[in-house]
């Protein structure tokens, strides 16, 4: 932290509201977290770094609830360590989203009636500047609402100035060393957006098509192929069938015609051609096809465009103009008047590609683009977690991410933009090229220019972990926080960014990793586990659930549904149940504060604690180890749901409960357990804060007067442990819970007196006679005192007075039946321990359960009988 962080605070107030109001708390309370400098990282300080780097939300984006929960979770990682005595960093920034962006701006100027052709590029992109500054970044501030706490000075954006050098610097380094390139190879084509993108920006969905086989050839010289895209025919250059396929071995070497061309196209042997699928014969359109390509290379194949960059036809001939879809639906018509359809099937269902960004039936194309070399730097990126220097979470995880870098193909980087990292490459009169470096001049003179084309987003994405800390300078920021500890992100994204940053980070920082451990989450779902999708009408703003609930109650639900790499489904009712967790957190503090629990002075010695207190501690320490050993294997959803019971049902349902009494009697007992009901609120809020940061903090100051949890000290397991006093509260809690469930199974109202006669003496609950009578509503027994029901637990009795009150006949009907099941179980257990030949087969430990069972059958049968023979008559 800064010296800002150092600040003392006003005394805060010493009494809470009645209810919670989390819109009157929250934005108040992170502005202030903010001006005190709690999540500014100090490079220079002497304390040990834990970093995290965002990953970074396009600058078109809004909150969504999958920022919403990585957001969260990597929240709750920097918080805890930052209490843990770490220089705790937690980087923000946005990505320039290339395509995104262009589109938004391209969209703008349609509405005036213009395209960017009209502006010229140096206007367009400043244009898109000025749409940055005016629409771009709104999820900073959603950010804030979900109370994010990230180090704001140093918030980045990858077309910053530092960003855009660390770009053509590793570009240059990376073409130096001839692992970027420029060649002319097929790649997947958005007509819409006008721009290559990746194999992995590509998403494909079934679509229904048409497959259509057409005779080529003419006389005995003929074969029938199959198509789904008919119009790239017309660049075909050739017939390709297996070497082994002796059906067309007479006509490989020759050439046949091509319908509705006045060419002739060779048949070739090559063994990509599967002989058992379709007729065996397969069409090469070498430029509008990867395999085609592919084939073409190994044969020395012509190459053929024939549509445009919008897959509008060019080639000469009566479908010149036409869309391809257009021209599909033409060519087909007029092979058929030609005889040359043999077969046809629609719809035919098939996997088509699509891009990811509009949703466009991407068209593979021939093209001049720049290449990354990926061989080398996806081997050293396998390598990394195979020797274990990055760890994988959860660990099963680790086969996705292989299957990617050990078999990566080399990676188109340039796109047809003008917004993003223009490429540092210039070309000269007599075709010379050179490549520029972010220190160096770039040649000037007649015939000189830059290449056109912008690198792909995630090129610069790859460089987040290390230039967002100043590379390619040697900062102290560089030097104290890399490499980072954990990536979290979603497992959606192994392909798109983690391979990336995995194979830039170790050839930028000499072999350095990026990060230690890559923690992969899950996807949020609705709450019947759907996908989230406008089309399903289920998609969900964040912000509404904040603004009727609390970012608390948002925070703890999603944090509570994050198991490691699973997926997240999340319903309001969830939330709402969160919001009533916070506001029970309210509620208990400030009844302990009322009642003047405090964490002033030393903790008593233990013998000088009730068991209650001891119980408590106890318990607390246990908590304190479980969610320690839950962060450290990144396990949320257990730590959450171990601090919600720990929260709710032992201190605020049992210890506070518990408590009363004792407060109540005065005295030093009373004055020792405010004591420890002051320490364990203290530990308990602190565990809760980095899930829940709003309401811990608001009610830690006030219960503590420190300055804020979000700087106070992470807890530590003392060691403290009492197995004795938790057996002895245990035994408590289930006598009261078997009474209550009695009282209720009797229609009592809970708040309704009963006359008791409680026989406590010998056991270990003597010492809580008023606590249960407070907790169960019992009053003394009086001279009248007639037990109509007698309840043995635990080695203690219950006897009841409830003349007027009970009800015999339903009394009798439920003992009758928990004796019908007694007798039942004791049955079952004795025709299976009177089975010889089961006892010959059965494992000793299965006997002794059943024996277990018998005898606890047989205790049930006489307990049970007795309660009826003490029941009044109806």
């Amino acid at each position: 932290m800064t010296e800002n962080a150092q600040q003392q605070p006003p005394a805060p107030d010493t009494e809470l509201p009645t209810q919670y109001a989390p819109a009157d708390v929250e934005g108040p309370l992170y502005e202030r977290w903010v001006e005190r400098g709690y999540f500014e990282a100090d490079a220079k300080s002497d304390k040990p770094p834990y970093t995290i780097v965002i990953p970074p939300p396009n600058v078109t984006g809004s909150l969504h609830l999958g920022h919403a929960f990585q957001h969260t979770l990597m929240d709750a990682l920097t918080r805890r360590k930052r209490m843990q005595g770490y220089e705790s960093l937690w980087l923000p920034g946005m990505d320039h989203a290339g395509i995104a962006t262009q589109n938004k701006v391209e969209q703008q100027l349609a509405e005036e009636g213009k395209s960017r052709h009209d502006l010229g590029r140096e206007e367009f992109v400043e244009r898109v500047w000025q749409w940055k500054e005016e629409y771009g970044g709104k999820i900073l501030g959603q950010m804030r609402r979900l109370g994010d706490g990230v180090d704001w000075s140093r918030e980045r954006f990858t077309m910053d100035e530092g960003l855009s050098k660390a770009v053509q610097t590793i570009f240059k380094k990376l073409y130096d060393d001839e692992l970027i390139y420029r060649a002319e190879r097929i790649i997947n084509w958005c007509p819409r957006c006008l721009t290559a993108i990746s194999d992995i920006e590509v998403e494909y969905q079934e679509d229904d098509g048409e497959l259509v086989s057409i005779k080529y050839g003419e006389g005995d010289e003929t074969l029938v192929v199959a198509t789904t895209r008919a119009e790239t025919m017309l660049g075909d250059t050739a017939v390709a069938v297996h070497p082994d396929d002796e059906r067309y071995r007479h006509l490989v070497g020759k050439r046949i015609k091509l319908p509705l061309t006045d060419r002739s196209i060779p048949v070739v042997a090559d063994t990509h051609v599967d002989p058992e699928f379709g007729t065996g014969a397969v069409k090469v359109t070498p430029a509008h096809d990867p395999n085609d390509f592919a084939i073409g290379q190994r044969h020395g194949l012509e190459s053929i465009t024939v549509m445009d960059e919008r897959a509008v036809i060019t080639t000469h001939g009566p479908f010149q103009g036409l869309d391809r879809f257009e021209a599909r639906s033409a060519i087909v018509a007029a092979l058929r008047s030609q005889g040359r359809i043999v077969a046809e099937k629609r719809p035919y269902v098939h996997s088509v590609g699509h891009c990811s960004r509009c949703k466009t039936t991407i068209e593979p194309r021939l093209s001049m683009q720049w290449w990354v070399k990926v061989g080398p730097l996806a081997k050293a990126a396998g390598d990394a977690v195979r020797d274990g220097r990055v760890k994988i979470h959860p660990e099963d995880m680790s086969k996705r991410y292989f299957d990617w870098v050990d078999n990566m193909h080399d990676w188109c980087i340039s796109r047809q933009l003008w917004w993003g990292h223009r490429i540092p490459v210039w070309y000269g009169p007599e075709g010379e090229v050179v490549c520029v470096g972010p220190d160096e001049e770039p040649p000037t003179g007649e015939g000189w220019r830059q290449d056109t084309d912008v690198l792909d987003t995630w090129f610069s994405s790859g460089l987040w972990p290390f230039s967002t800390l100043g590379w390619p300078e040697q900062t102290e920021s560089l030097a104290k926080f890399y490499p980072t500890d954990v990536l979290l992100t979603g497992h959606d994204i192994i392909f798109f960014w983690v391979a990336r940053m995995m194979m830039f980070g170790l050839y930028a920082m000499d072999g350095e990793v990026p990060f230690r451990t890559i923690a992969l989450t899950g996807l949020v779902r609705d709450e019947r586990g759907k996908k989230m999708s406008k089309s399903f009408g289920n998609v969900v703003d964040p912000l509404d659930w904040m603004d009727k609930y609390g970012s608390d109650a948002v925070r703890f639900t999603l944090a509570r549904g994050a198991n490691p790499g699973t997926d997240v489904p999340i319903g309001e009712d969830w939330v709402q149940a969160s919001r009533n967790f916070a506001n029970k957190i309210w509620n208990a503090t400030r009844f302990a504060l009322m009642n003047g629990a405090t964490v002033e002075g030393p903790l008593p010695a233990p013998e000088q604690l009730s068991a209650t207190d001891r119980w408590i501690l106890s318990r607390l320490n246990k908590t304190v180890a479980e969610v320690d050993a839950y962060y450290e294997d990144f396990q949320f959803a257990k730590l959450s749901d171990a601090l919600y019971h720990f929260a709710w049902d032992e201190v605020f349902d049992w210890y506070v409960e518990l408590s009363k009494t004792t407060f109540q009697a005065g005295g030093a007992a009373a004055e020792a357990s405010k004591r420890v009901l002051g320490e364990v609120l203290d530990v308990t809020l602190k565990l809760l804060h980095p899930v829940v940061p709003f309401v811990t903090d608001t009610l830690w100051t006030t219960l503590t007067g420190g300055e804020s949890v979000v700087v106070a000290e992470w807890p530590e397991d003392s060691g403290f442990r009492d197995e004795a006093a938790e057996q002895e509260i245990s035994t408590l809690q289930s006598v009261i819970t078997e009474v209550r469930r009695f009282r209720a199974d009797q229609g009592l109202q809970p708040g309704q007196r009963v006359p008791a006669r409680l026989t406590l003496d010998g056991t270990a609950l003597a010492p809580h006679e008023a606590a249960i009578r407070q907790l169960l509503r019992l009053q003394p027994e009086g001279d009248s005192f007639t037990a109509t029901a007698t309840l043995p637990v635990a080695g203690a009795e219950v006897a009841l007075d409830l003349s007027g009150t009970i009800d015999v006949a339903a009394e009798r009907k439920r003992l009758a039946k928990d004796l019908a099941a007694a007798e039942k179980e004791k049955a079952q257990a004795t025709a299976k321990l009177g089975n010889e030949a089961f006892l010959a087969k059965a494992p000793e430990n299965v006997v002794d359960k059943i024996r277990t069972r018998l005898a606890k059958a047989q205790e049930d049968i006489t307990r049970i009988t007795a309660q009826l023979e003490k029941l009044p008559q109806a």
